[in-house]
């Protein structure tokens, strides 16, 4: 009779250990910074921080005091948060996690300057303008033993998983023999994204291209997922501006054709489609699955099998949302895999094909992916 009592016991302090620990979480939030304003993706952020109990934002820096008092106006933040430089408001503050909203250009600064302090960081997509970059970018991350990672708003789907789930790791209709991703919108312009946002967006050296860049990264970063990390045979990009009276310096038009040893990817990056898209289509030997965005999912299993719909909400990772899953990780409640769609592995990878994409088109040919420098990236 002791053993069951025993185990009851042990249950008990289990759960109360795990609740205490909560508790702690929420008594003690991660320190943030925010380096930059400039990315509109940073209203996902500021427009529940106050409410939040497992982050704290405690400084911010944004040079340009125009947005800063704009943003400051419209979320309640004081002004006296808003630091010049990055280095300044590290020492001042002392966040535990930096997340970067500036240009892609500047990620390689964010990380200089937060890695050798300790500070993890997290930035927006993509992880780098080039490969000279993420090789820096790597080599002082891993020196100097912090996180990094990159945010995409597709990592936040839940049809993603499912689908993930019935093509890879249940292969319920056959090998994967051509996956089509497609994103984007109108048009940074056409949307009304912010002048701050769009004088770095479309620009060739701040943003490293325009739609290729801006939504050529979704595709990729979800094929090197499906792919389990897999570096693709080769790349084959067609670049085009459809619309060169708004976007004169960068391209509005990408088509990305990624090869792998049995299968083929299609990556559609535009900044001319007539509606939102952000849908990807893995096709099997027996089947395919279509994900039209983040819950409404079509599939069929067999050739001659129903064709079936579903709204999927289940989500399988433990953070929901981005900022709680930087959290997570620097407390080490959540460990980041490899493969994982936001790891430093996998975005090492979309950088590489991005950069073929851009040589593969300015060259007009195809681009044989070569390894990387040997323990550079692993």
């Amino acid at each position: 009779m002791r053993f069951p009592i025993l185990s009851i016991g042990l249950i008990l302090l289990m759960v109360l250990l795990a609740y205490q620990q909560m508790n702690a979480q929420e008594d003690n939030p991660v320190r943030i910074g925010v380096d930059g304003l400039s990315h509109d993706h940073v209203h996902g952020l500021l427009n529940d921080y106050k409410a939040r109990t497992d982050i704290q934002i405690v400084g911010i820096v944004e040079p340009n005091k125009k947005r800063a008092q704009e943003l400051s106006d419209r979320y309640g933040f004081d002004m006296s948060m808003v630091y010049d430089d990055l280095a300044t408001m590290l020492e001042e503050v002392k966040p535990e996690g930096v997340v970067a909203f500036n240009s892609i250009y500047d990620h390689l600064h964010t990380v200089e300057v937060c890695a050798l302090r300790g500070v993890h960081v997290m930035v927006e997509k993509p992880l780098a303008v080039s490969v000279e970059h993420v090789e820096k970018m790597v080599e002082l991350a891993r020196k100097n033993n912090i996180h990094l990672l990159t945010n995409y708003e597709t990592t936040w789907y839940p049809t993603h998983y499912k689908a993930f789930e019935m093509a890879v790791e249940k292969q319920e209709f056959g090998d994967i023999h051509k996956v089509l991703i497609n994103d984007g919108h109108r048009g940074p312009v056409e949307i009304g994204c912010s002048p701050g946002f769009l004088a770095w967006l479309t620009d060739p050296v701040l943003n490293g291209g325009g739609a290729v860049i801006d939504f050529g990264c979704y595709g990729a970063n979800l094929m090197t997922w499906m792919m389990k990390n897999e570096e693709p045979e080769t790349v084959t990009a067609v670049l085009q501006t459809i619309k060169p009276d708004v976007y004169p310096k960068v391209d509005d038009q990408a088509t990305i054709i990624l090869t792998y040893p049995h299968s083929q990817a299609i990556i559609q990056g535009s900044w001319n489609w007539p509606i939102d898209r952000k849908d990807l289509s893995i096709y099997g030997k027996e089947g395919y699955v279509t994900a039209y965005n983040g819950n409404d999912l079509e599939y069929q299993l067999t050739r001659s099998g129903p064709k079936q719909k579903g709204e999927v909400t289940e989500f399988p990772m433990q953070a929901k949302e981005p900022f709680n899953y930087f959290a997570g990780v620097i407390r080490g409640n959540i460990k980041v895999k490899a493969t994982d769609l936001s790891s430093l592995e996998n975005n090492v990878i979309v950088v590489r094909i991005l950069d073929a994409a851009k040589r593969s088109a300015a060259e007009g040919r195809t681009i044989q992916l070569s390894m990387p420098k040997k323990n550079v990236y692993y």
